[in-house]
């Protein structure tokens, strides 16, 4: 075994992403991959941040507009915008981003509790922090924007099978 854990002791290991015109972060190790945004199915009934599901890979995924669950106005899609997929309690869900921009090395030191006003979003979804030399680096508690009894109820009521 190397010294790998020593070294993620002292960094957080991120993938960045761009909602409008704000850099967010996400803990890489809830990522399972990014795609492309394909076609989404509607699901009635569902809370309107839930754009629908995907089939990819043998799997139904519920998709969520970010940007529309973090309260933040524009919900355009262009060429640039990623699903990126996360693992949450077992289940996959895919969060739609305007562009995935990198994974980075954010020194645990650099993290600090967000400050009241430094972004758009509601302060309960937020991590931290991260002063990087050439940017603020907003890190998203996925847990709280996440909250799986929503996104179970995607699936309530139905045999999704592929």
């Amino acid at each position: 075994m190397h010294s790998g854990e020593e070294y993620s002791a002292q960094n957080l290991k991120v993938i960045v992403f761009r909602l409008l015109d704000e850099q967010f972060g996400v803990d890489v190790s809830q990522v399972k991959s990014i795609e492309r945004l394909d076609t989404i199915t509607k699901v009635p009934r569902t809370p309107s941040f839930v754009k629908g599901v995907i089939h990819l890979r043998g799997a139904v995924i519920p998709i969520i507009d970010l940007k529309e669950r973090l309260g933040m106005e524009d919900a355009t899609v262009t060429d640039q915008s990623r699903v990126i997929l996360v693992t949450m309690d077992g289940h996959e869900v895919g969060i739609i981003v305007d562009a995935a921009n990198d994974v980075m090395d954010i020194p645990v030191s650099k993290i600090e509790p967000p400050p009241r006003m430094v972004s758009r979003v509601d302060m309960k979804y937020l991590r931290g922090i991260a002063k990087m030399p050439d940017q603020l680096l907003v890190l998203l508690n996925l847990d709280k924007v996440l909250d799986m009894e929503e996104i179970e109820l995607i699936f309530q009521g139905e045999e999704l099978t592929s």
